[in-house]
Parts: C-alpha cells; sequence; structure tokens
C-alpha cells in the first residue's frame, strides 16, 4: 500500500540579502522564501520552497498569499492521498485551482524530494537523469554603483567563482543606464560576459533605443526590455538587433513559449520553476523552445538553497543551457537554513548529491529566521 500524506507545513522565513539588491521596479534588503514541509505515513518528509521578488512587485503571488493558498486550498485536498502519484496530485490541483504556480512550485518539488528519498535515488534521476554535474552561474550585479560593481565583477572574476554577468537596470534614464553599463563592459572587456536586465521598464520605442546603444557597447543579452505581454513587440524587436532579447516575464509556462514563439520571437527563454508551476512543468516549457529553436537559460526569483536545488535537478537534464544560468540565489542571502550549503566554484554550482533533493534543513536556522 501506498504511503499516504500526513502533514503539511508552509513556513515563512526572511532572511536579510548581503546587500541591496535594485530592479526597476523595486529594491531588496531581506528574501522571503515559504519553506514547505510533506510528511508521509512512513516518516519521509519531502521540502520545497516558493519565492518571489519583492513581494507583489515581480508577480501576482506573493509569500504570503502562497502559505494561505497551500494552508487553507491545497492541504486540504492533499492530505491523506497516495504521496507517490504526482501527475495525478498536479491535475487535482489544476482543477481545483487557476494559477497560483509558485504554490504549485512549492508542492510539486516538496512531492519529487519526497519521492526521490523513497526511492532513493537523486531528484534528476526522476526527471530522467542528470547530463551536467556542474551548472554555469552568473552573478547580478545590481548595486546600482558603477564602481562598487566594477569592483564586485573584478573580484568575483579573480575568485573564479563568476565569469558572467547580468546587470539591473531600468529605473533610470535609459542613457543613464547605458553608460553605467558601458562602462562595466569597458572594464571586465571581453574575458566576461555583460547582459542586461531591464524587467519590462521599457516601452517599444525607449527598448529600440536602449538595445542600440547596448549593441553597440557590446552586450551579450537583453533580458525583457518591455511589457511582458506584448508579444508582437518583443518578435519585433528581435528581429530588428542582432543582440538576443531574453524573455523572462513574458513567458510563464509551455503555452505561453508556444504563443511567443508564433509570434515570430528568436532569442531565449529564463525558464524558471516556480513561475511554470514546478520542475516538471518547466522541462515541458524547455520542449517546447527547443521545438522553436530558442536558447535557453535557467533563471531564478532568487530562491533559497532548496528551491535552487529543485531547479538545478531540472536544468541538469538539459542537453544545453545556451546561455547558462543565474542559480545564485543562496549567495545573495546573509545565511542559510540549510545543513550543506551548495557548491559554487569555477564559474558555476555542484548537482547536489543525495536522495531527492540533496538537501537538509538546519533546525536552528530555520528557527532562526522563521517569521514569528
Amino acid at each position: 500500500m501506498s504511503a499516504t500524506i500526513q502533514s503539511i507545513e508552509a513556513i515563512l522565513v526572511d532572511i536579510p540579502t548581503i546587500r541591496p539588491h535594485k530592479l526597476s521596479m523595486t529594491t531588496m534588503g531581506v528574501q522571503t522564501m515559504v519553506i514547505v514541509r510533506l510528511k508521509d505515513s512512513e516518516g519521509l518528509e519531502g521540502l520545497g520552497e516558493a519565492t518571489t521578488i519583492g513581494g507583489l512587485a515581480y508577480g501576482p503571488e506573493s509569500p504570503e498569499s502562497v502559505k494561505l493558498t497551500i494552508d487553507t486550498y491545497f492541504k486540504p485536498q492533499l492530505l491523506n492521498q497516495p504521496a507517490d502519484n504526482i501527475n495525478t496530485l498536479r491535475v487535482m490541483l489544476d482543477r481545483s485551482s487557476r494559477g497560483n504556480n509558485l504554490a504549485k512550485s512549492a508542492i510539486e518539488t516538496a512531492l519529487l524530494d519526497l519521492y526521490g528519498k523513497r526511492m532513493n535515488r537523486p531528484l534528476s534521476d526522476l526527471l530522467g537523469g542528470a547530463v551536467h554535474q556542474h551548472i554555469p552561474v552568473l552573478w547580478t550585479l545590481a548595486s546600482g554603483d558603477t564602481a562598487k560593481d566594477i569592483d564586485e565583477a573584478k573580484t568575483l572574476m579573480a575568485a573564479k567563482r563568476h565569469c558572467d554577468f547580468k546587470l539591473k537596470i531600468g529605473s533610470r534614464p535609459v542613457m543613464d543606464d547605458v553608460r553605467h553599463v558601458a562602462a562595466i563592459k569597458a572594464a571586465v572587456g571581453e574575458q566576461a560576459s555583460v547582459r542586461v536586465d531591464v524587467n519590462q521598464a521599457w516601452d517599444e520605442a525607449t527598448a529600440a533605443r536602449g538595445m542600440a546603444e547596448l549593441q553597440a557597447a557590446g552586450i551579450d543579452l537583453v533580458e525583457q526590455p518591455i511589457p511582458m505581454k506584448d508579444y508582437a513587440a518583443l518578435a519585433r524587436l528581435s528581429a530588428k538587433f542582432h543582440i538576443p532579447i531574453l524573455a523572462d516575464e513574458a513567458v510563464a509556462d509551455a503555452t505561453d513559449m508556444y504563443k511567443l514563439a508564433a509570434e515570430g520571437f528568436s532569442g531565449a527563454v529564463a525558464m524558471k520553476i516556480a513561475k511554470a508551476g514546478g520542475p516538471l512543468r518547466a522541462l515541458e516549457q524547455a520542449a517546447v523552445a527547443k521545438a522553436a529553436g530558442i536558447g535557453l537559460y535557467g533563471g531564478t526569483l532568487l530562491e533559497g538553497t532548496i528551491g535552487t536545488a529543485a531547479s538545478l535537478h531540472a536544468w541538469s537534464t538539459l542537453e544545453t543551457l545556451h546561455w547558462g544560468s543565474e542559480m545564485f540565489g543562496p549567495l545573495l542571502m546573509k545565511d542559510d537554513i540549510v545543513v550543506q550549503p551548495l557548491h559554487f566554484h569555477d564559474n558555476g554550482v555542484d548537482l547536489p548529491r543525495g536522495p531527492g533533493l540533496g538537501v537538509e534543513i538546519d533546525e536552528a536556522k530555520l528557527a532562526e529566521y522563521r517569521r514569528k
């Protein structure tokens, strides 16, 4: 007889960041995570995580709403259900609730972690097996101060922790942002790839001007320059410039990916397990992108170690991550709530080893940062 789900706990955890993280729509000083602990009738526990960026600044779900959704709507449906039929449970949640992909991702991750522990296999094995054991990871320079960002980039390059960088822009006049980015690119030269993330801050005309200047400055990639659902404009911009566009907020799942590709978009997509509704759905999105000839990039909502590990297991099964990944979330936080942090080195991070996610909660740290 299959083990059944006996308890589900959704815990709000607040961890300060190592420095202010400046985006076009907000500045973060604390990251709030929703940690899911799902236990079965055999005493095994699966872990999941949901995060977002700046409360409601990024999307329609906040950490508080994710916890409410899990506690009020998902938990009553899932208790006493067989824990190993993950697809049936996914269908059940989809039929009873629309959207809420961050909450669904946390539950799906916990179920996969639990199943991996029961089978004594890493989560990547449940997804078909890892092609890669080490995933490239860039770093986001987001202080907003040009000199500080240059110093930070050079320090990280010297330590071989990162050799690719993303800059958050869009909160200042376009030419101020261009000068900031161009100065950093000039300072690091050809030793590093420099990309920018506009987080939807420009309209199409501003994006055309900004992308022309960024292309001339040697920038490699422009992420989500315009509002998320303006697919036609994204396609026009991708055809106009040879600097690729990375679609982020525009694409949550496989359906969005299909619609954007059908508009004629060429470039890349930032896959995020939280946006998609879980690791399984993120890989469905990757399959559509691959069929359309669109490049893949492992994105983050600045998850902690649990959510980052889940993403890494998914990305490890892909043959090619054309633009690498940005799975640096744990490094942005001053502390961690797991026993063994992820191993970042040689411009990337190792895939965690061990059953399921390969991570274990540090109970003392969880108690310290748990929201009272």
